[in-house]
C-alpha cells in the first residue's frame, strides 16, 4: 500500500512536468524521470525516445512547436507494487497556435534513489470512449 506521503510525491512529479517543460528547464529532467526514461509519443507522429539526453534533444529540436502549456488532471494509480506504479491521467495541451488538445497518459513511476520517477510514459491522443445509456 501506498504511504500518503508516496501519493503526493508522485503527483508532485505528474504535475512538475509540465512546469518543467513549459519554462523551459529542461536541466532539471532528472527531477521527474528515471535516467533510461522511455518516453512514448508516436501517438501524435513525434517518435519514441528513450534517455533524459534524447527527451531533452527532442524537445529543444521542437523548439517554438513545443506547446504553451501542459496541464495534467484525473490523475489515478491503477497498479502497485512496493517500488512501482502505473499511473493514468489526462492532460490538457494548450499549442502555440493556440489550440487545445486533450491526451492520456499511462506513466510507469518507480523508487530511484528513494524517490519517484517516471520511467515509462505514453502519451496518445484522447478518443471518444463509448457510452451506455
Amino acid at each position: 500500500m501506498l504511504s500518503t506521503d508516496d501519493r503526493h510525491e508522485i503527483d508532485d512529479v505528474l504535475a512538475l512536468h509540465g512546469h518543467l517543460f513549459d519554462r523551459g528547464h529542461l536541466d532539471r529532467l532528472h527531477e521527474i524521470f528515471t535516467p533510461e526514461v522511455v518516453y512514448d509519443l508516436s501517438d501524435a507522429g513525434v517518435g519514441t525516445f528513450e534517455g533524459i539526453d534524447a527527451v531533452r534533444a527532442a524537445a529543444i529540436r521542437l523548439g517554438d512547436d513545443n506547446p504553451l502549456a501542459h496541464h495534467v488532471t484525473n490523475v489515478v494509480i491503477a497498479e502497485q507494487t512496493a517500488d512501482e506504479v502505473t499511473v493514468h491521467s489526462k492532460g490538457l495541451v494548450i499549442m502555440a497556435d493556440g489550440t487545445l488538445s486533450g491526451v492520456d497518459h499511462r506513466d510507469t513511476l518507480r523508487r530511484h534513489y528513494g524517490h519517484w520517477r517516471i520511467s515509462r510514459r505514453v502519451v496518445t491522443a484522447a478518443r471518444r470512449g463509448g457510452t451506455t445509456s
